[in-house]
């Protein structure tokens, strides 16, 4: 079946997956980024910043799930968070060795290295993204391969800006115990000591060697999202908090009352690849009907899907 595809007035375009029972995701060409998943009844599960309308490429756009590649963070002459959320990609029509999509709610995309690429960050590379909705799930597939006749290293992560009703109210749970990096106080190690993740001011943190399943609870909406993860052992976790948020620029005052960013990363320890060597990662973001209070759920089953 043939992809919908939109071409803005801008110049811009956005792929619109659709899957059967109603739930829908847009992507945008620029940056291979996903800025809208809604479910079957039509709710946004993605935040997208209130001033997305004066967003002009070759910026990305605040929100949804941009791709952070080759790093995450500000290091060195690399724009923040890489390149790759700033360039435009293209239809991947070889996805192999991922098996053919043949299906309207799959998008294959693929962005390489260009000669502008190369100077600023001399490694030759094709990053595969596959997108894929199902009924209350978003996959994304993301694939690096070095196509250099040398070793590189690289970060990457998918920044997931989650709508939230009110972030007063949002519980994170599968990060207890863990240690993590503070960058509020110049990446400093700590170890969690609550029983979930709360919010009451502004938290950047990086959590190490965390579990393949986290759950972002929104008590208000009656709704947990599961985020499950493979080949990116970090998790990235983000909220600015009013007086940050007032301080940037495509972001609205209010802003972070609604949004909560809980990141697949790879950052702590870069990965390496060998010459024509091709490292795979995998993200589903799920939705789970949750009617229990605070304190009634088992981590367990949260945190490891026993039922």
């Amino acid at each position: 079946m043939p992809l919908n595809v939109v071409h803005d007035g801008d110049g811009s375009s956005r792929i619109i997956l659709t899957e059967p029972s109603g739930s829908t995701a847009e992507v945008l060409l620029h940056g291979g980024q996903v800025v809208s998943w809604k479910n079957e009844r039509r709710e946004q599960l993605l935040y997208m910043s209130s001033k997305a309308a004066q967003w002009k490429p070759p910026k990305a756009i605040r929100g949804g799930i941009p791709i952070c590649f080759p790093q995450f963070g500000n290091l060195g002459a690399l724009e923040q968070h890489g390149f790759a959320r700033n360039r435009v990609w293209s239809f991947d029509n070889d996805p192999s060795p991922l098996p053919p999509s043949n299906q309207q709610s799959t998008v294959d995309l693929i962005l390489r290295s260009t000669e502008d690429d190369l100077k600023i960050w001399p490694h030759s590379f094709e990053l595969r993204l596959r997108i894929s909705i199902s009924p209350g799930k978003l996959t994304l597939i993301p694939r690096v391969r070095n196509t250099d006749s040398k070793a590189f290293s690289f970060m990457f992560a998918l920044r997931n800006y989650l709508y939230v009703s009110d972030i007063s109210e949002v519980r994170v749970e599968g990060l207890e115990t863990l240690d993590y990096l503070d960058n509020l106080l110049r990446r400093e190690r700590f170890t969690e000591q609550a029983d979930a993740i709360t919010f009451d001011g502004e938290v950047d943190r990086v959590y190490l060697n965390t579990p393949t399943k986290i759950a972002i609870i929104d008590h208000e909406r009656k709704r947990t999202i599961e985020l499950r993860k493979e080949g990116m052992p970090n998790a990235a976790v983000w909220n600015p908090w009013d007086k940050k948020a007032k301080t940037i620029v495509d972001m609205g005052d209010e802003d972070y009352k609604t949004m909560l960013c809980v990141d697949s990363a790879a950052i702590d320890t870069p990965i390496i690849l060998k010459p024509f060597e091709e490292w795979k990662g995998r993200q589903e973001l799920s939705i789970v009907s949750s009617s229990y209070c605070s304190g009634q759920l088992d981590p367990r089953k949260v945190l490891y899907g026993y039922h």
